[in-house]
Formats: structure tokens, C-alpha cells, sequence
């Protein structure tokens, strides 16, 4: 069986996937990475590229990234001293007031994520997601970036030489070594983490779609932004998932010709069983002291944004919430789990 793990964005909610990660290793004991497929956008190409980076062992890749992001913070994600922030904050006003003129420097991001770049250097073995693809230990890893002059979904892939490149309508598979570059490109958040240049275009989160929401005159710029970013990082999955399963299902009806490229994919999905914006509605009281005035002239607070602030909300109470309820919804489903591996209860996987 190929097992291929997908890993959603969230920024700072893919804590979430921590604790469902740290409940999988549970499940399958000791061994290397069980997924042979590796495949991430935004925060979840972080993830990702922590585990295949520690393939040869899944449990401790596991543990070293739950005590990378249980001791993180927002200083380590991006800079949070008010320099920094009046600096970002003026230079949009220059830009927005300037009448068309070119300002000194065009800002298109609020926050600076050089902190985030160093953390990765530091916590990634990026070399080692190579080797470890070329000695077959992982089959592939894929982070997936959009090309902001293009709007082309780009999935950057390290695999077997089986895998081909592709090219579909709006989405591309470019074959490369996975680098930090890209990890940061897919995990660029539109409008608050700066876009990445690769080659010679401009990159970002790579859950961004052309369909934006709706909004009313009426509601906080937190409250749009909100609604974006769940657009973004959670209103794709369900859509891909409901096709899948209609392409699986349609192929399983027919008799399928050995040259049909189309293969039926069963999928797992783990989601959290509480609202996350929700848990993160009392973080912006811990927020710096000069991000927190930024993010209420945008209208989010205690009393409304949340949704925003839990993308944003690097904070050790937030990321510890999510890795525990991470933890204990994949265990609250563990025979549902085990039954997917095709495993019999209270046995571990083999699976390498």
C-alpha cells in the first residue's frame, strides 16, 4: 500500500497537526517515516519538510518537531519590535498616499519573517530530504508555492525518476531539490509574510485562490482577512477531497483500460473537533505590545478577528492547546485509523 501524507496550511493552527502527528507515531511504533508520499503547502510544508528531512526515524522526527514548536514564539516567526513594525507601518502609508509616485521602498506584506527563515535553517536538515529521495527511504516531497504574476499553482518536488513533471491547467510540478527558499514561498501568508522571489517571479502561500470571499461595508478589515485566510487554507481542502472522491468512485464503477492514468485514492481526513479561531480569541492580549495596536486598528481583539488572530497567534498557550487537541482527536479515532492501514486493533504498522 502507498500511504501519502498531505499536510493543510494555517499558519499558526498547523500546531494541530502536531498533535495528530504525535498520535500517528503512536500508532505506528517505532520505524522510519511511514509515508512514502510527503506533500505540504504553507505551514504544512514545514511540517512536512521536517519529517521526510528525518525519515530513517518517525518518532523522533515527530518529537523534535513538537518541541520545535512548543518552545516557539512570535519573535521566532517574525520580527516583533516596534522598529520593525512603525518601519512596515509607515512605509504602507508612503505608498498608499503617494498619489501613483514611486515610493522609496513598496511594501506588500506587514510583517518581516527573516526570524522564520533562520528558525528553518536551523531546525531543517534540507540536504537530507535529497538523500534520503534518492535512496529511496521517501518516494517524494512536494511544498506547493503560487506564482504571484502568473496565478499558477507550483508544486516544487524532490522524487523517484518515475515522477514526472507536469502541467495542468493553472498548476505545475517542477522538479528540484526541496530548499528553504521554497519551504518560505509556500508559507509567504498573503499580505502579512513577505512574497519570496524564485528565479524570476515572485511567490506565496500556496493555498491562495482566484475566489475570494464577499464582504459587507460593515465588517472590521479582521473579520475580511479572516474569512480569506480560511478560504485559503481551508475551503480548497474540502473541495478537493469531495472531487477525489468522485473521480475514485467513478472510476471504481467502470472498467478501467491499463493505459488510464487516473488511479482511485482513498482518503483519511483528520480535522480538529473544536473552532480554532475560537480557542484563539483571548491570544491577542499576549500578542507584542506593537503588534497587538496593529492588529486593533484592524479590528481584531478578544471580542471579534479571531479567525485572523489564530493564524498569527505563535504563542506557547495557543500551539499548546492545538498539539493536545491534535493529539486527542487522531487518538479518539485511532480504530477508525487502524481500519484505514487495514490494521487489527491494538496492532502497529509495519509499514516502511
Amino acid at each position: 500500500m502507498n500511504l501519502a501524507l498531505v499536510l493543510t496550511g494555517g499558519g499558526a493552527r498547523a500546531a494541530y497537526q502536531v498533535g495528530a502527528l504525535t498520535a500517528l507515531a503512536e500508532l505506528f511504533g517505532p520505524g522510519p517515516l511511514p509515508f512514502p508520499v510527503v506533500c505540504g503547502v504553507s505551514a504544512g510544508a514545514i511540517n512536512g519538510s521536517a519529517l521526510a528531512a528525518q525519515a530513517e526515524n518517525f518518532p523522533l522526527a515527530v518529537r523534535h518537531l513538537a518541541d520545535t514548536w512548543l518552545q516557539l514564539t512570535p519573535d521566532q516567526v517574525y520580527r516583533t519590535d516596534s522598529l520593525s513594525l512603525v518601519s512596515i507601518g509607515s512605509g504602507w502609508f508612503r505608498g498608499l498616499t503617494s498619489g501613483g509616485r514611486q515610493p522609496p521602498r513598496r511594501y506588500n506584506h506587514l510583517l518581516d519573517t527573516e526570524p522564520l527563515r533562520a528558525l528553518l535553517d536551523r531546525e531543517i536538515n534540507f540536504p537530507a530530504i535529497q538523500q534520503h529521495v534518492a535512496s529511496g527511504l521517501v518516494r517524494g516531497v512536494a511544498v506547493s508555492a503560487t506564482n504571484y504574476v502568473t496565478g499558477t499553482s507550483v508544486s516544487f518536488f524532490d522524487a523517484a525518476s518515475t515522477v514526472k513533471p507536469w502541467a495542468r491547467s493553472r498548476r505545475l510540478g517542477v522538479r528540484g531539490p526541496i530548499t528553504v527558499d521554497q519551504v518560505m514561498a509556500s508559507a509567504a501568508i498573503p499580505i502579512f509574510f513577505p512574497p519570496v522571489k524564485l528565479g524570476g517571479s515572485f511567490f506565496g502561500d500556496g493555498g491562495v485562490r482566484l475566489n475570494v470571499p464577499q464582504h459587507r461595508e460593515d465588517l472590521p478589515l479582521s473579520q475580511i482577512l479572516g474569512v480569506l485566510m480560511n478560504a485559503v487554507f481551508l475551503d480548497s481542502l474540502e473541495a478537493d477531497i469531495e472531487r477525489v472522491e468522485r473521480v475514485t468512485a467513478m472510476i471504481q464503477l467502470l472498467q478501467r483500460p491499463e493505459d488510464l492514468h487516473l488511479r482511485p485514492i482513498q482518503i483519511l481526513l483528520l480535522q480538529p473537533s473544536q473552532d480554532l479561531g475560537e480557542m484563539a480569541a483571548d491570544q491577542v492580549v499576549r500578542f507584542p505590545r506593537a503588534l497587538r495596536f496593529l492588529l486593533k486598528g484592524l479590528g481584531a481583539s478578544q471580542s471579534g478577528g479571531a479567525d485572523l488572530l489564530s493564524y498569527l497567534a505563535f504563542e506557547h498557550e495557543y500551539i499548546e492547546r492545538l498539539v493536545k487537541l491534535g493529539a486527542e482527536d487522531t487518538r479518539a479515532r485511532s480504530e477508525e485509523v487502524r481500519a484505514f492501514l487495514g490494521l487489527a486493533s491494538g496492532e502497529t504498522s509495519s509499514v516502511a
